[in-house]
């Protein structure tokens, strides 16, 4: 089994700047990409951004050269360093990872509130 929990999340005026991370820990070979969807009250959760294990990115239009992922392979760990925050960036934050154990499974944490205030 995998855990990924994510941290940094919280409330930030419009403008400013949030810093997420996600560690994966568990029975873990390898994993693949690592990534971070959104999800805001009454609306479908979106990709926000992903990064591949060989460091390839997409983000999605709407925070293009605002947001930035990166990951320490290492550590396991993927961030997701956010500015220009913008009211319409407020959801949940989840985090999500293509992990190799025998098999590839697919592993979502808890998710993190980020609130941005006008």
């Amino acid at each position: 089994q995998v855990q990924l929990v994510e941290s940094g999340g919280g409330l930030v005026q419009a403008g400013g700047s949030l810093r997420l991370s996600c560690a994966a820990s568990g029975s873990i070979e390898r994993i693949m990409s690592m990534g971070w969807y959104r999800q805001a009250l009454g609306k479908q959760r979106e990709l926000v951004a992903r990064i591949t294990s060989g460091g390839s990115t997409n983000y999605a239009d709407s925070v293009k050269g605002r947001f930035a992922i990166s990951r320490d392979s290492a550590k396991n760990t993927v961030y997701l360093e956010m500015n220009s925050l913008k009211p319409e960036d407020t959801a949940v934050y989840y985090c999500t990872a293509d992990v190799i154990w025998i098999s590839v499974k697919n592993y979502w944490g808890q998710g993190t509130q980020v609130t941005v205030s006008s």
